[in-house]
């Protein structure tokens, strides 16, 4: 709080959550952007406070820039976007970022090539088939006295499968 009265911040000004909460769950910081106006700047002791994650502390850059705020860091100094090199920060910041996305799309896709290239398939493994339970499906499904959710109550299996047993027996 100190550091941040230093740069220039007033006391009714200056908000701060619990630290060690969930990122989500930051009314503080909710409250400070919600009374930001245009001409104001977003001062915060570090960068990692704002942001869950470099990506998303580009979107809250753009996000203020497009309200005409700026962002200050104390502790990172050459993050100041009301000064033109701030700017030049940000910019090699959100290049760089869009470069990881890129890199960890392609490393996904080239990961689930080779998968699949040695006979690896995503997702869960299939449910073996209950012949029995299959069985049953089709006789009870012939009785018009019987609802197909109390079938399903009874067996103990969801709409989808009750379909995909019938689907088979046939």
């Amino acid at each position: 709080m100190d550091a941040l009265q230093l740069a220039g911040c007033q006391p009714h000004h200056i908000y701060s959550d619990k630290p060690g909460g969930v990122k989500s769950d930051r009314p503080g910081f909710e409250q400070c952007l919600q009374e930001l106006r245009q001409g104001d700047t977003l001062v915060v002791w570090r960068l990692d406070g704002p942001g869950k994650s470099v990506h998303h502390l580009i979107q809250l850059f753009e996000k203020l820039q497009k309200m005409g705020i700026g962002f200050r860091s104390i502790c990172d100094e050459a993050i100041d976007t009301t000064k033109d090199w701030g700017m030049v920060v940000f910019n090699i910041f959100s290049s760089l970022s869009m470069v990881e996305r890129r890199l960890l799309q392609e490393n996904t896709k080239a990961g689930l090539r080779e998968a699949r290239a040695i006979g690896r398939k995503g997702g869960r493994k299939p449910t073996v088939n209950d012949d029995l339970k299959v069985q049953l499906v089709k006789k009870m499904s012939q009785n018009t006295s019987i609802s197909v959710s109390e079938i399903c109550e009874t067996l103990k299996i969801s709409r989808a499968t009750y379909y995909r047993y019938l689907s088979i027996a046939e």
